[in-house]
């Protein structure tokens, strides 16, 4: 008798992001000291950022602008009263061993943010995610570990409290993440709003964007969450990806082979592609939150709410349904479109040109975009105006120059900037679309290349190509194309006919 091999147990992610977001303020959260990146170390603290005896914070109002501005665009309820609470616990890092951050009753709650999803056949798809909270905090400072001394042999390390004080908000999801794939489109979503509202650059290599994901798995059809695992140590969207996906292998391996998951805070590494165990994980209990004695509640009014949130932009989701339902453009362009505010922003002043809305698109994100990275520039900072571009793709439906001559020409119109038409007619480009003359230099063509065309009587047709070439060798890439190809295959298709 057989025994049957056991089932597998099928298995599903139950994945949510901690998203801390620096704000691009110029001064910290309760003081003026200067939120500057890569200054130097231990350069821009004072005694309220250090914590010292007898100073008392002060909050800096446009944190709790950019705050509610962030809580809107995430579609979170902002809370007419709020207060901070302060956080205890004990790192080398943090001055004054708590951190001011907000516990029961954060400035943002109950919001979502729809994520769109391509598969590997192109197909999109949208999907909602919950957000449960906003809250703002001040950061910790942050610790360099150097290695050994000359003096002693043994490791030691620095702290830089620059960043000590510098504002954050803290967006948390509901857990309602599925893969690695939606959790790196999240907080993709995410920083593209930050960027979009200016009230963040988040930059990940700096660490204005960071996120923590919390991650357990269950077997299918179970209503339970499995153990949470929280993971760190993660530096770009691809890694929050792979962290997943390998944190997710590893749980369900241990639970195939009866190992119990503990409840702990794991790390990243990027070299060796896999998670570690870093410590146990904190519960709130262990912080010991009580409200901060040193701020009062925060209290924002309806006029305050609703002047921050006629100052906002069009946000990054709208612009992609509007981009394909009013434009005409495909979810793929529309997506590649909206990632940046500012590409965006050259694209749409394009179209207001009256320039077609699908070449404009081609354009900008084609040969445009490669200038861009090639000489690591932001599209501002190129020379071609939205209208000179506008310009341009005219004349090509037009027919004044071929699509090969534009080609050309955009190099120098990127660097030097000006009108496209001025420079096609200064160095002589108009495209030659007068059929009485294109018949002229064909038949030159022709008759300069007596082999190739007996070739093409004995039914290499595929030699049409090399006369095309011939012809826009002759008038240096002029040629309409469309002219020039029905003008060559009836004076050769007539020649192959007559020798027959």
């Amino acid at each position: 008798m057989t025994t049957a091999a056991p089932v597998k147990t099928q298995y599903e992610a139950i994945i949510g992001l901690e998203t801390h977001c620096q704000l691009s303020t110029n001064t910290k959260i309760f003081c003026n000291c200067a939120t500057e990146f890569g200054g130097t170390p231990n350069q821009n603290i004072c005694p309220v950022c250090m914590g010292l005896p007898g100073v008392l914070p002060v909050l800096n109002q446009k944190v709790l602008e950019y705050a509610v501005k962030a809580g809107i665009a995430i579609n979170c309820e902002i809370a007419p009263l709020s207060k901070f609470d302060r956080k205890q616990y004990f790192y080398p890092d943090l001055p004054k061993n708590y951190q001011i951050s907000q516990y029961d009753l954060p400035i943002a709650q109950g919001g979502s943010i729809e994520i769109e999803l391509v598969d590997e056949a192109d197909n999109h798809r949208r999907k909602r995610i919950g957000i449960t909270r906003l809250h703002m905090e001040e950061d910790a400072g942050k610790l360099v570990h150097a290695g050994s001394s000359r003096l002693s042999g043994s490791t030691y390390s620095l702290v830089d409290f620059n960043r000590t004080g510098v504002p954050l908000i803290e967006i948390v999801s509901e857990p309602d993440l599925r893969s690695g794939q939606e959790a790196a489109e999240y907080a993709q979503e995410l920083r593209r709003i930050v960027r979009y509202l200016g009230v963040s650059d988040g930059n990940m290599q700096e660490g204005s964007l960071r996120c923590d994901v919390n991650i357990s798995v269950r077997p299918v059809g179970r209503k339970e969450f499995g153990t949470k695992v929280e993971i760190k140590n993660m530096n770009s969207f691809s890694a929050i990806q792979r962290a997943i996906e390998h944190e997710i292998e590893r749980q369900i391996q241990a639970l195939e082979s009866g190992e119990r998951i503990v409840q702990e805070t794991r790390l990243w590494e990027e070299g060796n592609q896999r998670t570690i165990s870093m410590r146990s994980k904190e519960g709130s209990s262990d912080y010991r939150y009580f409200p901060e004695p040193d701020l009062t509640p925060i209290q924002v009014s309806d006029e305050q709410l609703q002047q921050w949130q006629a100052e906002l932009p069009e946000l990054p989701a709208a612009k992609r349904h509007r981009y394909e339902c009013t434009l005409g453009l495909s979810a793929y362009d529309a997506r590649v479109l909206t990632d940046d505010r500012l590409v965006a922003e050259y694209f749409e002043t394009v179209v207001a040109a009256q320039a077609n809305a699908k070449l404009a698109a081609n354009w900008v994100m084609g040969d445009i975009t490669a200038y861009l990275n090639n000489e690591k520039l932001s599209i501002t900072q190129i020379a071609l105006k939205p209208m000179f571009l506008a310009e341009l793709i005219s004349m090509i439906e037009e027919g004044t120059i071929s699509g090969k001559i534009a080609k050309e020409i955009l190099p120098e119109l990127l660097s030097q900037g000006g009108s496209a038409k001025e420079l096609v007619e200064r160095k002589g480009l108009v495209q030659i679309s007068d059929s009485s003359e294109l018949e002229k230099i064909i038949s030159e063509a022709i008759a300069a290349s007596p082999k190739e065309l007996e070739q093409y009587r004995n039914g290499k047709t595929k030699l049409l190509g090399f006369f095309v070439g011939q012809v826009m060798k002759k008038t240096s890439g002029r040629a309409d194309p469309k002219i020039t190809n029905q003008i060559l295959l009836e004076k050769l298709n007539n020649q192959a006919a007559g020798q027959k």
